[in-house]
């Protein structure tokens, strides 16, 4: 299917407005690629006919899985590992008697989420701790309370938190694991927008904001980071992706290792 340049550019505003995230014309092929399988289930095989359908014609439930499918990235579990290994030092000086709280605020389908559990269940017990993910994709909302995911997602985990908190699947879930419910008790999932207010969740120890500031412009890099940072409680940090630098900005954060920032 092809898609011409004007329909890209209703597609991207469109895209804009909803999710904050400016898609440049070198995307275009990926957005062909993400909007096919859609226009095919709607019978339709023509991209400029499923735009002008959908989005011209103000179809909010299509535009919700318009923003779903091209928001939706493939992640695995402990990705960055300095991250965790700084993690778990801050959890060998936890005062004991608090819970620690951390907010995984661009889950995707729950991957970063469910490592930060395991590493907190290690650390702390099954007790004391709390998770709560967020993302803008329902769909990858829904995948993440699931917490079932394919076996190569699990290349960065140990066997150890492989055997101890997931169950391998068989029969018509071969090669894929469930993350054990006990871990799921302690994570929660909710849809939110980083460019729009945020539900009510309290304050977080660690905030992960990782691989999500980098589709942003500047002004919309700091206007996230600057709704993210009060839920951070003092003391706390912010982790960024390691190809994301807040250096530039006038964050009020403390870069005190690579890509971690914390509030004094």
């Amino acid at each position: 299917m092809k898609l011409s340049e004007r329909s890209f550019g209703v597609v991207a505003e469109a895209f804009h407005r909803v999710s904050g995230i400016k898609l440049v014309p070198a995307k275009r092929q990926l957005v062909i690629g993400r909007l096919q399988k859609l226009a095919t289930e709607r019978g339709l095989d023509n991209l400029d006919e499923y735009v002008e359908q959908v989005i011209k014609g103000g179809d909010q439930a299509e535009l919700v899985r318009v923003v779903d499918r091209l928001t939706t990235n493939e992640t695995y579990f402990f990705r960055e590992p300095a991250h965790f290994e700084f993690l778990a030092t801050l959890l060998s000086r936890r005062r004991p008697g608090t819970e620690f709280r951390v907010w995984s605020a661009a889950s995707s389908s729950g991957e970063e989420a469910y490592s930060i559990a395991m590493l907190l269940a290690d650390k702390i017990g099954p007790n004391g701790w709390k998770i709560v993910g967020t993302d803008l994709s329902t769909a990858m909302v829904d995948a993440a309370q699931k917490g079932l995911y394919p076996m190569e997602r699990a290349r960065g985990t140990s066997p150890a938190y492989m055997k101890k908190y997931c169950k391998r699947g068989s029969g018509p879930y071969e090669g894929h694991f469930l993350v054990n419910k006990e871990l799921r008790a302690n994570v929660r999932f909710v849809q939110a927008n980083l460019t729009q207010t945020l539900p009510d969740m309290g304050q977080f120890d660690v905030v992960f904001l990782r691989n999500v500031l980098i589709y942003f412009e500047p002004d919309a890099k700091l206007d996230i980071v600057k709704r993210v940072s009060p839920l951070i409680k003092p003391g706390g940090y912010l982790f960024t992706g390691h190809s994301e630098s807040l250096s530039s900005l006038p964050t009020g954060l403390t870069n005190v290792s690579p890509a971690i920032y914390a509030r004094t």
